[in-house]
């Protein structure tokens, strides 16, 4: 209370306020009681925040009172400070709380509201310094999200902490999704590697919270810093958790929002159209694609059911199924065909799936569909391509043999026969040359059209390739039925084809055979058929043959043949057989060809003519080829050692031989073994082999050429007769085929092929050998024409090893 007499404007003083509240506060203590003593309100409220010596803060509401004497006059200040710290730490916190609440209401940014969440923290408590920590994408680091006022330092020292107990505790209350308490930074363990660096930021202790969603899901840490050691009170816990909870609805609402506003952007921006509907299939909504793809705006279609796409190509039982599909399982896919508003049909891949409520019943269907019209058209086109001969529209090879199968599969259910019918174009291939390909691919179009008049709907027709068709007659009641056919065929294609402004003629060898009379199986039935068509090529064109028994006993012994062949090379029935090539002008004898024979027990002697061809089909060519190498090689070995140093044995190499198996490399071995030279053997191919457009035969005679063994090209000129194939190989030796050397007289085409070949071989750097020369007659008019050497009956017919020993014994011995 002031003394009387005091001055008209009273003044309020403290001499130890100082020394009680600090400087400070006493000022502002001052201030207010000088307010309250001089203002017109005699009654003042305020409240304060202060920090106690023992470093608490409380917040305190004053309440000052004016005193005044019995006449009025003011004579001091009574003021009175209730602690409502309790009561005002929670509304700051629901103050937080209701602010940070409204930001995520309103979509506010992440960082901007995690930043509001750390602030209310350092707000409530200054002496508080606050961070949100998020986990990354794969939940292995820590990234920091917000941290205003953390020292540089220390927010760098924390970007990008490894998930993993011991790290430090913000990494270790996520790693243990549990509160981590480190009161001080100094002496824990988990702080060893940032000491320095929390010592220059002024951190003393750290407390931090994970945080987590609404299911429990770790989305990262909270941590608060103090400036000196310390642990938490139960404010700072309750701090801590609920700006934890805050910044997990944070979090979540933004990813939610995020996935929600991304969905939203694949709706309305995807190419596959869209359409949600409720659980009765009626539309509420689509997307932009569905409009575009159909033609129908979401006026025009909400509250429809989707079919008011039908195109009504699918049957009632296929909308049944696909409801029962849904109905059950709440989901379909397939494919299926819809109309356009504007009645346009299109092909589209459809998927329907099912929202359901908590309590299982649907709630929303959702329908996917794109448009598949060109798939479905590129489909089509690639199988009519892989099914349909591109010129003529008919079935191809594979289509046929699909038809067929399907056919004696009825055939066999229906009991009654199947006609199976082969075609070849007489003549076509001199038309084709003549008339050019143009033309003919015109008269195979024509041949086709006529062809397919001469049967029933029913019945198959096809373009195997070439000029080869076939045609398939199932469920015959009349056999006789496809002797008729065949007989229209005949008729039908012997009359006039108008190629422009060509006129060209030709005729049909047709093969007939039967299923199941003739065979039946498929395989067998084509090769009837095939045989039957050949026989009657062979009877002159222009007719049809039924496959007959002759035939099939033809083939039958192709099959035994080939079935001895298997055990024939074990049982030592094959023989080599030795024809000497002498050289004309001198008579020497130092070159013999190798010649297989096959000795059967029971049938005798079997011509190569037969068995060669089925070997080489079967491959059982190529164990008897390296069988045929290793006879000749010890022969050409024994030949040099006992008769002459140079003498040569030649050996056939069927084509077959030269791919399954690096043949080449297994006789290059053997020779090195038998310690026989290259040179010692001469490897003779055919004209086909200089047409191969692979490395594999190059790759082999080159290999045979480095180990200096030579090349002979057998049979020149029935072959393809491609002169300018002979520089894609080195070749040594020509050999003329008999055919030429046969009718060779003065002045004779046959003379004059002979001469140009011997010609043209010696320019090349090679040198002739004449097959099947027989006569002196023959043997004079080759040496006259510089032919190197000649083969024949003339000399010698082929003899075995020990025959052909006498031979040479027998013959002059060169000098």
């Amino acid at each position: 209370m002031q003394p009387s007499g005091l001055p008209e404007k009273q003044v309020v003083a403290y001499p130890n306020l100082a020394e009680l509240l600090g400087e400070e506060l006493a000022a502002r203590f001052s201030v207010a009681d000088q307010a309250c003593l001089n203002g017109a309100d005699p009654v003042h409220q305020a409240l304060e925040r202060v920090k106690f010596a023992d470093g608490k803060r409380r917040v305190l509401q004053i309440t000052r009172t004016r005193l005044q004497d019995i006449n009025g006059k003011p004579v001091g200040v009574i003021g009175i400070a209730m602690d409502i710290s309790d009561r005002q730490h929670a509304a700051d916190r629901e103050r937080a709380h209701n602010h940070v609440l409204e930001l995520v209401a309103k979509g506010a940014p992440l960082a901007g509201t995690l930043d509001a969440v750390v602030l209310a923290v350092e707000t409530q408590n200054p002496d508080l310094l606050c961070s949100i920590l998020l986990l990354d994408e794969q939940g292995k680091r820590l990234h920091i999200a917000a941290a205003p006022h953390l020292p540089g330092l220390a927010d760098r020292a924390l970007e990008g902490l490894p998930v993993e107990i011991g790290a430090d505790n913000h990494a270790n209350a996520a790693y243990c999704v549990e509160r981590t308490i480190v009161e001080d930074i100094q002496q824990h363990p988990y702080w060893a590697p940032f000491k320095e660096l929390a010592a220059q930021a002024g951190l003393g202790a750290c407390w931090s919270e994970p945080i987590r969603d609404a299911s429990g899901k770790l989305l990262g840490c909270l941590a608060i810093y103090q400036h000196k050691p310390a642990a938490p009170n139960a404010d700072d816990l309750l701090a801590i958790e609920q700006a934890a909870n805050l910044a997990g609805i944070a979090v979540e609402r933004s990813r939610s929002t995020e996935a929600l506003q991304l969905a939203s952007l694949v709706y309305q921006n995807s190419s596959e159209a869209m359409a949600v509907m409720d659980a009765d299939c009626a539309i509420i909504t689509v997307n932009p694609a569905f409009t575009e793809l159909t033609g129908y705006t979401l006026a025009e279609v909400a509250g429809q059911s989707h079919a008011i796409l039908n195109s009504n190509r699918q049957s009632e039982q296929f909308y049944q199924a696909m409801l029962h599909a849904i109905g059950s399982s709440g989901h379909w896919k397939g494919e299926l065909w819809n109309r356009r508003k504007n009645g346009e049909i299109f092909a589209e891949l459809l998927t329907i799936n099912t929202i359901f409520n908590a309590d299982g019943s649907p709630h929303r269907r959702v329908a996917m569909f794109s448009d598949i019209t060109q798939k479905k058209q590129s489909e089509e086109l690639i199988w009519t391509q892989a099914n349909f001969d591109p010129l003529t529209g008919l079935p191809n090879r594979r289509m046929f043999h699909d038809r067929l199968d399907q056919e004696t599969k009825k055939s066999q259910r229906s009991g009654l026969p199947l006609a199976l019918i082969f075609i070849d174009l007489d003549w076509f291939k001199e038309i084709n040359d003549t008339l050019g390909h143009d033309m003919g691919d015109m008269l195979l179009k024509d041949a086709a059209l006529r062809l397919s008049r001469c049967v029933r709907e029913s019945d198959t027709v096809a373009r195997l390739g070439g000029d080869e068709f076939t045609m398939i007659l199932p469920e015959l009641d009349d056999i006789a039925s496809a002797e008729r056919v065949a007989q229209s065929i005949l008729r039908t294609l012997a009359e006039p084809f108008q190629l422009k402004n060509k006129v060209a003629y030709l005729s049909a060898s047709v093969g007939i055979t039967l299923y199941p009379q003739d065979a039946e199986k498929i395989d067998a039935l084509i090769k009837n058929a095939d045989q039957a068509m050949y026989a009657a090529k062979h009877q002159g064109r222009n007719r049809y043959c039924y496959f007959t028994p002759a035939m099939h006993a033809a083939a039958h012994k192709r099959m035994l043949i080939a079935g001895d062949l298997r055990s024939a090379l074990a049982n030592g029935q094959f023989r080599l057989y030795y024809q000497p090539i002498v050289e004309l002008a001198s008579g020497k004898i130092m070159k013999a060809e190798a010649l297989l024979r096959w000795h059967h027990p029971e049938r005798g002697p079997i011509n190569p003519a037969e068995f060669i061809p089925i070997a080489e089909d079967n491959g059982l060519i190529v164990d008897i080829g390296n069988w045929v190498f290793e006879q000749a090689a010890r022969q050409a070995r024994r030949w040099r050692e006992h008769y002459h140093p140079e003498f040569q044995i030649s050996i056939n190499k069927s084509p077959a031989q030269f791919y399954g198996s690096q043949s080449h490399d297994a006789w290059l071995d053997y020779l090195q073994e038998l310690g026989l030279a290259g040179q010692g053997l001469v490897v003779e191919i055919t004209e086909g082999l200089l047409l191969d457009a692979s490395n594999v035969v190059r790759n082999s005679l080159q290999a045979f050429r480095d180990a200096g063994m030579q090349i002979s090209l057998d049979d020149f000129g029935t072959g393809y007769s491609a002169l300018a194939y002979l520089k894609k190989f080195d070749i040594d030796y020509l050999k003329i085929d008999r055919s030429f050397v046969a009718n060779l007289a003065p002045d004779s085409s046959d003379m004059a092929l002979c001469e140009a070949i011997i010609v043209m071989a010696h320019k090349l750097g090679m040198q002739v050998i004449a097959e099947g020369l027989e006569t002196e007659n023959q043997h004079r008019l080759l040496l006259e024409s510089g032919c190197d050497f000649g083969q024949g009956y003339h000399f010698s017919r082929p003899l075995p090893a020990e025959d052909f020993e006498r031979f040479l014994s027998a013959a002059e011995r060169p000098d």
